[in-house]
């Protein structure tokens, strides 16, 4: 069986400084990671400033600041770069928008991560599909319906590897459905991964292996302890090194055998909750975040009722807790140019019955 890309997702976890950036790269290569992938945060491209207060795993923070505080040119994102590469692994980044991709492409990627709430954000995904690299696509929080049309947004022609996600965090392992990996593959015929949010490193990694993952990524940490936005649901690396030398073990088993395995260690009731029926859904931990974590369209002003909304008046963003949801981002061109039937505070998406 093949052995999977193993991605170290180190997030944020830098905090903004390039030597702990450095460390965190060090310590993935010797975990065993054969790639590492870094956030462009620019808080505009994906919070609106009123979004307010979010739940994180290391508690409630105003993320939109925090986001603020994280920003950093491209200096830092190309040394983090030839940081990785001369250590021989893959650098992956994963940007957000307009200011973020651009910043990315100048680097030459050699492939590009796309999270989970931009799947549906078509203006990031044709520009860096058209990057003609591979792409890799989180598919948390989505549907059936949302996966496809990203993949039409793409394009027959891009390299699509789809990674299976449970936005929540930390996901409970019997959240993660696995069966659902070789349906997914043979629906979209694409190559499958797994974006792994659960705390155990050994669990949902080896049996998404067994079930054909071609990728496995988990976010990494010098330690839960570390004030980073994902730290406390991090693996440190000698858990992460766990993982990847569990992968490594299993790479002259066939998927049944892994299986086999994996429920002497586990427990067989255990492992087949987790394993799931194979029917693409929601989630349980995910299902409130389906509208508000993905992306819709908000006033990024007051819009005065009668005002004509131009498309300097819209941002596509994530919603979060505190305001309301928009329209889907496909349907930019469609509001552009209409009146505001209504005000419309500035923050708050822009709904069907509000143009």
């Amino acid at each position: 069986m093949k052995k999977p890309l193993v991605i170290a997702e180190l997030g944020t976890s830098h905090g903004g400084d390039p030597v702990k950036a450095g460390e965190l790269i060090a310590a993935a290569a010797e975990s065993g990671a054969d790639c590492v992938k870094c956030q462009i945060v620019f808080a505009g491209e994906i919070l609106h400033p009123k979004t307010g207060i979010v739940p994180l795993p290391g508690g409630e923070i105003p993320l939109y600041e925090a986001f603020r505080k994280l920003e950093r040119g491209p200096d830092f994102y190309g040394a983090m770069k030839e940081a990785a590469e001369k250590r021989g692994l893959l650098f992956l980044a994963t940007p957000f928008g307009p200011k973020s991709a651009a910043l990315l492409k100048a680097l030459g990627p050699r492939a590009v991560k796309i999270a989970s709430p931009e799947l549906n954000y078509p203006a990031l995904l044709e520009e860096t599909a058209s990057w003609g690299v591979p792409l890799y696509l989180s598919t948390g929080v989505a549907t059936l319906g949302d996966i496809e049309e990203a993949l039409n947004t793409a394009g027959s022609g891009a390299a699509v590897t789809l990674l299976h996600c449970v936005t929540a965090y930390p996901a409970p392992p019997e959240d993660y459905n696995l069966r659902v990996l070789p349906h997914l593959r043979g629906i979209f015929g694409r190559p499958v991964g797994i974006s792994d949010h659960t705390m155990d490193p050994v669990l949902t990694p080896v049996l998404a292996r067994a079930l054909g993952a071609e990728a496995v990524e988990k976010h990494f940490c010098l330690s839960r302890e570390d004030p980073g936005l994902d730290d406390p649901i991090a693996l440190p690396p000698a858990a992460f090194a766990r993982m990847t030398a569990a992968l490594n073990q299993t790479a002259a088993l066939g998927g049944d055998e892994i299986i086999r395995r994996v429920k002497e260690e586990f427990g067989p009731e255990r492992v087949e909750k987790v394993l799931g029926t194979g029917i693409k859904a929601l989630a349980p931990s995910e299902k409130a975040n389906y509208g508000r974590t993905n992306r819709s369209i908000h006033a990024l002003r007051d819009i005065a009722e009668g005002e004509v909304i131009t498309p300097d008046m819209m941002g596509v963003l994530r919603t979060e807790k505190v305001l309301r949801p928009g329209l889907p981002p496909r349907w930019a061109s469609q509001v552009a140019g209409r009146r505001a039937r209504r005000a419309i505070p500035g923050g708050e998406g822009i709904r069907l019955e509000d143009i």
